[in-house]
């Protein structure tokens, strides 16, 4: 198994290929689509990096695959999927995320509710194949009812469950989130091989380009800051909870989570032919 990814500064996230080099076979995990939150414009410079990887490396891609729906940054998944003719995969409690917000964005509750715009919705311990990988999904919720990891071979790809040990875990205040049920996930993460690499989705580095994607179980069950082996549910329940507490939500929270929820697609045309992103006032 290859492992190759591409980091956007903007949102701070890592999208991933994982393809097998004896089929050429590959996945995409966690798109990015590129969105200018002061014009309304959106562009598929990131999204269109991965596609000519793919094809200048004769490769073909299978899945398209989201750990969750993302509150800071819009997928690039309905995109990539016109262009790659892949099938796009979530986490089956996409259902719960999606019937939350489409309230809070009054969207048209019959076409989405029952997430069937996405090809498959995944079960724990789901096995899904790449070529000639065997990919296991693993449910991991707490910082979203929804997310789920990808177990390959000797690696998981853990989306925003785990951060680098110096920046901890993510947070558990969205809709849905938990710190206990947060805490139990990446203890099922962390019971892992020590070897297993982990892969995560965002890195905010201090200085530019000095941005990090990998460690292993090892390296977090001793060193991160938040959730080691040294730290008990209580306590880290305790500790997110404090820094959750009054924690601004990200600022692309209202167009991702909106395009997210439908897949990446920008929902209907009104009556001037025109899509919007919806702002609830005072929610």
């Amino acid at each position: 198994m290859k492992v190759k990814y591409f980091y956007d500064a903007m949102t701070s996230t890592f999208s991933y290929l994982i393809i097998d080099q004896e089929s050429s076979r590959c996945a995409i995990i966690d798109s990015v689509l590129d969105y200018n939150i002061y014009t309304g414009n959106f562009e598929t410079t990131n999204a269109d990096i991965i596609i000519d990887y793919i094809k200048n490396n004769n490769l073909r891609c299978d899945w398209i695959l989201e750990t969750h729906i993302h509150a800071d940054h819009i997928t690039a998944a309905c995109y990539l999927k016109d262009k790659l003719n892949a099938k796009i995969g979530i986490g089956i409690g996409v259902k719960s995320i999606i019937n939350y917000w489409v309230n809070v964005f009054n969207l048209n509750k019959k076409i989405l509710s029952e997430g069937k715009h996405f090809d498959t919705l995944f079960d724990d311990n789901e096995i899904i194949n790449i070529g000639n990988l065997e990919v296991k999904i693993m449910a991991t919720p707490g910082h979203t009812a929804c997310c789920v990891s990808y177990y390959v071979e000797e690696s998981i790809f853990v989306g925003d469950t785990l951060f680098m040990p110096s920046s901890g875990t993510a947070r558990a205040d969205f809709p849905g989130g938990s710190a206990s049920i947060l805490y139990n996930s990446i203890k099922k993460i962390l019971a892992l091989p020590c070897k297993t690499k982990i892969y995560i989705c965002h890195d905010y580095p201090k200085v530019e380009g000095e941005e990090q994607c990998l460690s292993t179980v090892e390296i977090q069950n001793d060193n991160n800051i938040l959730i080691n082996k040294n730290v008990s549910s209580s306590e880290f329940i305790a500790i997110r909870n404090k820094r959750d507490s009054g924690k601004k939500p990200p600022k692309l929270i209202y167009p991702s989570i909106q395009v997210n929820i439908r897949n990446g697609d920008y929902g209907e045309k009104e009556s001037n032919g025109k899509q919007y992103i919806k702002t609830p006032i005072n929610f």
